[in-house]
């Protein structure tokens, strides 16, 4: 039987899932690893704390497959990896040793930086290049604040590399310094037309060049591991994709017009828009939905920031909601939110406002609010959030939806889920595996491996859970919406925010 093996390492652990050639989990293991706050708004990980959960996932997962080198176990063909993906490291590549703590996507130490490189009249050029806005949120400026501020010297030896090519520099023992398009493209170091590293942004940043890995199709063979793990040496690592486009892949949304929404933290909307790089669309990112040899294909890209953490907010703040589940159970005893909109800009709001001065705020409250209200509300700001995302991709991309594919944990949410297609008007549909991220990068590298023959068979492992149709009469969903940006339009560019 062979098997392909996902590592899929996350903003706060790992898990490491090994799939049969019909989709379906065989094994399974997972890791936390910590998290590190040294001040506000700065956030950290240790990178060898990543890759000892890494490891420590693989060792459980080979002894669930009770053993991966004996003559009765299961063949293991490839390995696929995806990853958190803004997040970058820095190591020094003769000792393979981190040069200072990873700075985290959600890490905002550099929105100062950020903000002067606007001032300067940057974003255009930034915009053409990449895809992308200047945000802390991205790779770039992290590194330029390494080099200048957080004392990690320029030497030959420097690598800079998303967490990626930092598992499969140590997965290879550090014969590989690899990455692929959906990761580069993560950087605002890479130029989205040409398919290389951009010159004029690394320059703009200071970042050298020769430190940044080198750019590999999402699926076809990156390394042969080494004998750093239980999975022992020989096994090609053949697929990798950041984590919102392995879900892309992973949810069979191979055709141009398709998308997903992952419920996760935050949210991430992505629609695939084909082979042909489109220019930028206000609010949302361009980036790379995954190159399997042949050229790439792009995806918009909606980044939501708070949607399952707003759930976990309001959990320590109503008395009878102790888990996500009880929020649901808590909204469904209303039959609706009485008026009340909560906007969760809890960390400021992302696509397609971008406005970090944005703060939350809970709108319509009378004598009549109960708790049930405000959970209620607050399950249908994700639904309202994904709607502006949404609207702004059919804008741009010039092209309707004919349903949306979702995954993450909230995905479980039928209230939500029904709420989600009202909104939008088209069908929304759950997958019987909703772990479509690691087995997006799991497809990627049997594709690569022989495993399955093409995307369309991989494609083909995608089954239907349920669908969710919306109601035919729109006006309730639209009374809502329209209260909802105005309570938004109320919180954005916040005094002091």
């Amino acid at each position: 039987m062979a098997l392909v093996v996902a590592i899929d390492a996350g903003t706060t652990g790992v898990r490491s899932m090994a799939v049969d050639e019909t989709g379906a989990e065989v094994a399974y293991a997972y890791r936390p690893f910590p998290q590190h706050y040294p001040g506000p708004g700065l956030v950290e990980h240790d990178a060898d704390e990543i890759w000892e959960a890494t490891a420590a996932t693989l060792a459980e997962l080979c002894g669930s497959l009770q053993d991966c080198t004996g003559p009765q176990a299961p063949v293991i063909a490839a390995i696929g990896i995806t990853n958190q993906r803004e997040t970058l490291v820095a190591w020094d590549r003769r000792s393979s040793e981190p040069l200072a703590r990873a700075l985290v996507w959600q890490d905002v130490r550099t929105a100062t930086r950020c903000a002067e490189l606007e001032a300067a009249g940057h974003l255009e050029e930034v915009r053409r290049l990449t895809g992308l806005v200047l945000s802390p949120y991205f790779s770039g400026t992290k590194a330029e604040w390494l080099l200048r501020d957080g004392g990690v010297p320029r030497t030959a030896d420097l690598a800079l590399g998303t967490v990626d090519s930092w598992l499969m520099w140590k997965l290879s023992d550090g014969a590989a310094f690899v990455t692929d398009p959906t990761n580069a493209s993560r950087t605002l170091l890479y130029d989205l037309n040409a398919g290389e590293w951009s010159e004029p942004i690394c320059d703009l940043l200071s970042v050298p060049m020769a430190a940044l890995a080198e750019v590999r199709p999402s699926s076809g063979r990156f390394c042969l591991t080494a004998d750093t793990t239980a999975l022992g040496p020989g096994i090609a690592v053949s697929g990798v994709a950041g984590d919102q486009q392995a879900a892309l892949f992973g949810q069979g949304c191979h055709q141009v017009g398709m998308a997903k929404n992952t419920y996760g933290t935050g949210s991430f909307v992505l629609m695939n828009v084909g082979d042909s790089c489109p220019s930028p669309v206000k609010g949302l990112l361009t980036t790379v939905a995954w190159d399997l040899g042949r050229g790439p294909v792009y995806a918009l890209e909606g980044s939501i920031f708070a949607t399952g953490a707003a759930v976990g907010w309001l959990t320590g703040i109503l008395d009878g909601a102790a888990d996500p589940a009880a929020v649901e159970t808590l909204a469904r005893s209303v039959d609706d939110s009485g008026g009340v909109i909560v906007v969760p800009a809890l960390a400021g709001l992302g696509s397609p406002w971008w406005d970090p001065t944005a703060r939350g705020a809970i709108m319509g409250l009378t004598f009549a609010t109960q708790p049930a209200h405000i959970a209620r509300a607050t399950i249908e700001s994700m639904a309202l959030q994904t709607r502006d995302v949404i609207e702004a991709m059919i804008d741009g991309a010039g092209r309707d939806i004919a349903e949306l594919r979702i995954d993450g944990g909230a995905a479980t949410n039928d209230l939500l889920c029904a709420i989600q297609a009202d909104q939008l008007g088209v069908a929304v549909s759950r997958p019987v595996v909703t772990e479509t991220t690691a087995l997006g990068a799991a497809m990627l590298a049997g594709l690569a491996e022989g495993v399955w023959s093409s995307p369309a068979e991989a494609a083909s492992l995608w089954q239907l859970e349920r669908r969710f149709e919306p109601e035919p009469q729109r006006a309730d969903a639209d009374e809502l919406h329209g209260r909802w940006r105005e309570a938004l339009r109320r919180s954005l560019q916040w005094p002091g925010g």
